[in-house]
């Protein structure tokens, strides 16, 4: 019996999707729930799995090719894998001949390949190497496309450094061999591009700074770490911090928590907070679904959650939809102080930075500090700059003194 492999449904705020790449050719057998290919749209990359077991009869749609939901990607041949593979078995010869140099290597294991990123399978198959020659540093011994980049890079430099000196002498008098490479950008760095220019566009920008002395969190966190991550199995971090300050400090300035829809201002009684995480594809921002009312460990798991995610490229597209607010961490990047961009149709974004000793004057003395600077970039449209300011000033006292966010002072 054929069964055919559609495009999944798509959200409504997704209108198409990319096809990136197929995992399995044609004639080959494959089993139920066993990824097939991957699509890529606007936010995320979406596993299609085969629904039945069988024979990949038919490819029909190839890589790179636009689709919508319920488009026929793909026909099936029901039947046992086993049976299937047996069939294909004995339509061989009974001495199959010598693999020649020009053979391609056979690929990973099913397993093995299964768990590879698309941009890591994708960076494999252009430089014809196979994973399993590549340490992986991921969880779990993964493969990322960091390790990639660095295997390629050592070998580089083994064939720059090697024994043919007369390759090196003639470089030498020639000069550096200049090249550029043309790739396309893919859906996901298209649609931040999109939004960035439409942010720059749409909106009043505007940006206020100030600075924050965390020795009090990180005293907090030190005496109480162990026990924090006994209890509830994650570490105490300092996002859980900013999450809790920025959830009161938007109770307190509504309007930083609201957005401009045509002529009207929407104030939103809940605190959806989008959390900025970085990806192999680029920047993501999942959503702390009504983060007003989490407890510390509560934020802390769904964040290291978020990074899992984000690091296996399996972040659905519900969990990236929505939000009211957005923090953004430039410091773990070393970022001393930055401007962050408006994600719309939010009103406003925190910057966090790096955490520097730096000297400060507390009671009349020069005292070596924990500082940070905080950024927060607001729509002028709606927030005037009163209340950013403020907005800002709540959350530095807040973190400051960080018994506030259990008194909700």
């Amino acid at each position: 019996m054929s069964i055919e492999v559609k495009v999944p449904q798509l959200p409504e705020s997704v209108s198409d999707a990319t096809l990136l790449s197929w995992h399995k050719r044609a004639g080959q057998p494959v089993t139920r729930d066993e990824n097939l290919v991957d699509l890529e749209t606007d936010k995320v990359v979406l596993e299609v799995p085969a629904p039945v077991s069988g024979v990949l009869q038919e490819i029909r749609i190839a890589d790179g090719t636009t689709v919508k939901s319920g488009e026929i990607l793909a026909v099936i041949e029901e039947g046992e894998v086993a049976a299937a593979e047996s069939s294909v078995a004995s339509d061989k010869p009974a001495v199959e001949p010598a693999p020649t140099a020009a053979d391609k290597p056979e690929p990973e294991s099913r397993e093995a390949a299964h768990k590879l990123g698309p941009a890591v399978r994708r960076m494999l198959e252009e430089h014809d190497l196979e994973s399993s020659v590549i340490p992986g540093t991921g969880k779990d011994g993964r493969l990322t496309k960091a390790d990639v980049m660095a295997y390629l890079k050592t070998h580089d430099d083994e064939n720059v450094t090697g024994e043919d000196t007369g390759f090196s002498e003639r470089s030498a008098a020639v000069g550096v061999v200049r090249s550029d490479e043309r790739v396309p950008m893919t859906r996901l760095r298209t649609r931040i591009a999109e939004r960035l220019v439409q942010a720059q566009q749409t909106a009043a920008m505007l940006t206020t700074f100030n600075e924050v002395d965390l020795t009090e969190i990180m005293a907090l966190r030190a005496r109480y770490k162990e026990a924090f991550e006994k209890e509830h199995g994650v570490r105490l971090g300092f996002m859980s911090f900013f999450v809790r300050a920025s959830v009161e400090a938007l109770r307190k300035f509504p309007e930083v928590n609201a957005s401009i829809e045509g002529q009207d201002i929407v104030y939103h009684n809940y605190q959806d907070i989008g959390i900025a995480v970085s990806s192999e594809r680029g920047l993501l921002v999942p959503i702390l679904r009504d983060a007003g009312q989490l407890g510390f460990a509560d934020i802390e798991k769904q964040i290291a959650e978020f990074g899992r995610k984000a690091k296996d490229a399996s972040i659905s597209i519900e969990e990236l939809t929505g939000g009211t607010f957005t923090i953004t961490n430039g410091g773990i990047f070393g970022s001393l102080m930055s401007t962050p961009i408006l994600n719309p149709p939010q009103s406003a974004i925190l910057g966090m930075h790096a955490i520097q000793q730096r000297p400060v004057a507390i009671d009349g003395k020069v005292e070596i500090r924990p500082m940070m600077y905080l950024a927060v970039t607001y729509d002028h449209r709606i927030i005037d700059g009163k209340e950013a300011v403020q907005f800002l000033v709540t959350i530095k006292q807040l973190l400051e003194d960080p018994a506030r966010l259990l008194l909700q002072l």
